[in-house]
């Protein structure tokens, strides 16, 4: 099973961090599962037009391919002009409607302030819920003064995000399971 972590912006370094520290505990304690990290400001995405995602080339149909052959997912977003950044929505733009049918997706959102802490509920969850994701329902929510020289020092932020971790992970394994016992339920 393969986890990927997608931090969702080409400025800044808050929300890699966070997913960073997602996918650490996940590689520290669960042995079966692969970890990788996208930072979308790594790559250069071309703007989406409509045609279908394997028809892409360079940056964008490796990164199209990734997210499309991984299990789960680390989302991270930070916050600008209240609202995800337009990368996050173009990379989401340029996958398939069902790209995250029946797989799972943790959400890790940052902002400047706590005015914010709704964009991952009404804008981030509605896009992976049409997109068919199992969301988990809770997601960690990181201020700028959480920060200090590029690591999180909040204890109660750490604590957070590994718990979002192990439960990427139990989701991920749950589903896993269920599905091959309805495979198995078809003999043929």
């Amino acid at each position: 099973m393969k986890v990927l972590g997608i931090s969702g912006s080409i400025v800044g370094s808050k929300t890699r961090i966070a997913v960073e520290n997602i996918l650490n505990r996940i590689n520290e304690q669960y042995e079966d599962i692969e970890i990788e990290l996208i930072d979308l400001k790594q790559y250069n995405l071309v703007f989406s037009d409509g045609r279908d995602y394997r028809d892409y080339t360079g940056d964008t149909k490796l990164v199209l391919e990734k997210i499309m052959e991984a299990d789960g997912y680390i989302i991270g977003t930070p916050t600008f002009q209240a609202s995800i950044p337009g990368t996050l929505k173009n990379l989401f733009d340029l996958l398939p409607m069902d790209a995250f049918r029946e797989k799972v997706v943790g959400l890790v959102s940052t902002a400047g302030s706590a005015k914010h802490y709704l964009v991952a509920e009404q804008q981030l969850k509605p896009i992976l819920n049409y997109m068919q994701a199992m969301v988990i329902p809770k997601y960690v929510f990181i201020e700028e003064k959480h920060y200090h020289k590029q690591a999180i020092i909040d204890d109660e932020i750490v604590f957070r995000l590994n718990r979002l971790a192990d439960d990427v992970v139990f989701f991920l394994r749950t589903a896993v399971q269920m599905k091959a016992s309805e495979e198995s339920a078809y003999p043929f």
